[in-house]
């Protein structure tokens, strides 16, 4: 796939998340528990992501590569996206949707120029530059503005 095409499959994906957020700290609020809508939440994507996989998956799993992967990775994931979603669906209702992604965004956009500059997460490392670093500050400003009367 071209990279403008991947760019936009990002660009859905956050669209895509932005909307799950809303509706399940919706769920969240009506049932009085963020944790609970992360869990129901959660349940839904699970049972969706074996469907997508049975119907549409490539057979490429392979259950002799599992004892290579680390335990960790089976639960860390899980942990970090729990405590995020709940903390987003605590604090949607309160203060709203636009404000709660964009200071998530700036979460997101300050965590990956550290973590790519150093290669955490055994990820590819990506160097801070003047440009990335000119573009983080402009995406700090506009979300700092966004979040201001």
């Amino acid at each position: 796939m071209k990279l403008i095409g991947l760019y936009m499959l990002a660009l859905l994906g956050g669209v895509f998340l932005a909307v799950q957020a809303g509706f399940s700290s919706q769920l969240g609020s009506l049932l009085k528990q963020p944790v609970l809508a992360v869990i129901f939440t959660s349940l839904t994507s699970a049972f969706l992501g074996v469907l997508f996989v049975l119907f549409w998956g490539k057979p490429s799993f392979q259950m002799f590569s599992i004892p290579e992967i680390p335990w960790y990775l089976w639960w860390i994931g899980g942990l970090f996206s729990m405590a995020g979603i709940s903390l987003y669906f605590y604090a949607i209702p309160k203060v709203g949707i636009s404000k709660i992604i964009a200071l998530g965004l700036c979460g997101q956009l300050l965590f990956s120029l550290i973590a790519g500059n150093f290669g955490w997460l055994n990820l590819p490392v990506e160097p801070i530059t003047p440009k990335r670093l000119i573009g983080a500050l402009a995406m700090t400003l506009g979300i700092l503005l966004i979040n201001t009367k």
